[in-house]
């Protein structure tokens, strides 16, 4: 029987991921940094160890200790905002200690979760195929250390080892600690900013389908170094999918109208000043942000569709409904 080791598993895509592997015949090794999530993820198919994946002695020990077949890793800072020593620890020398790892203990593959956001610019982008982007990207430090991680894991595959990268776009559905919350708390309070009367295209992913792309990656044959863009393949305008989460809530769009090139000059401004300040708070305004809000992006998934084998197995409608039933179901609960 194979051992699974998963990254990140205490996460918001890990436990998604965890619940798809548990219909194999494999057994699953998590790992992350939150115990009390960790200890509930524990089953008869999953044990659970605090690893910080950045500290390559503690992931050594595990690799000593239990024999690897193949590796998710999902783990990463995650954020708009943070220190570059952090994103650098965590995302770049952290994806090195696991490339590393899986190089010495012959583990048979790799699956890497990179991130679409190295396509973001200040731009309207359609149809952006795998190879489009700027490696110079530095919009933000996330992205600067997702682009690093994918150059380093470039020479272990030329090391030898097997790995797949997967960017999977805005993830949504129920437990998601980001997207949909921050959209939620900015509609109650002053208003979810919208330009160019929200026209701008989005591609968005339910949580089970990139689960599900994980699963495919890990046991497709044929696809050593290749990347996929992973969406649920039905952009939207930005105001049509934002109102359709909130009928699902039974809550009223506010929108904050005003001018993106005045907020864009404030968030660059702001952020200078949080460096200078060493601040780890994130800016209530970042570039990063507003180019989200603000421009079309949207990603050709005929590479995962033909080659990887990945068609939706939810689509964007039912995956809104279910947040919206979760949701009212649970939104006195103050842990959400």
């Amino acid at each position: 029987m194979e051992n699974i080791l998963v990254t990140g598993a205490t996460g918001f895509l890990g436990k998604y991921v965890i619940k798809e592997l548990e219909k194999a015949n494999v057994n699953i090794i998590a790992i992350g940094r939150r115990e009390e999530i960790g200890e509930k993820l524990k089953s008869n198919k999953t044990n659970f160890y605090k690893i910080d994946f950045s500290r390559v002695e503690e992931l050594e020990n595990l690799f000593k200790k239990i024999k690897i077949n193949k590796v998710l890793h999902l783990g990463a800072l995650s954020s708009a905002w943070g220190t570059w020593k952090d994103f650098y620890n965590s995302n770049v020398l952290g994806t090195e200690n696991i490339a590393k790892m899986c190089i010495k203990y012959n583990v048979e593959r790799l699956v890497y979760i990179s991130s679409p956001s190295v396509y973001t610019e200040k731009k309207d982008k359609f149809n952006i195929k795998e190879d489009e982007l700027d490696k110079k990207n530095d919009l933000n430090y996330y992205i600067k250390s997702k682009i690093m991680s994918e150059e380093i894991l470039k020479k272990y595959i030329n090391k030898g080892l097997y790995t797949v990268i997967l960017r999977p776009r805005g993830l949504i559905g129920i437990g998601d600690p980001s997207l949909i919350p921050r959209l939620l708390n900015a509609n109650s309070k002053i208003g979810i900013p919208i330009f160019n009367d929200g026209k701008n295209l989005v591609d968005i992913t339910c949580v089970e389908n990139v689960a599900f792309a994980c699963i495919l990656a890990l046991n497709k044959e044929n696809i050593n170094g290749e990347v996929f863009n992973i969406t649920n393949g039905e952009p939207m305008e930005f105001k049509v999918i934002l109102e359709k989460f909130l009928r699902a809530i039974n809550e009223k769009p506010k929108y904050l109208k005003i001018s993106f090139n005045l907020l864009y000059i404030m968030a660059s401004a702001i952020e200078r000043i949080f460096k200078i300040l060493k601040k780890r708070k994130e800016p209530i305004l970042t570039k990063y942000i507003l180019c989200t809000l603000r421009f079309s992006q949207t990603l050709d998934i005929s590479k995962a569709v033909e080659i990887l084998g990945y068609k939706p197995i939810i689509s964007l409608e039912e995956g809104i409904n279910k947040y919206g039933k979760w949701w009212k179901e649970n939104k006195e609960n103050k842990s959400i």
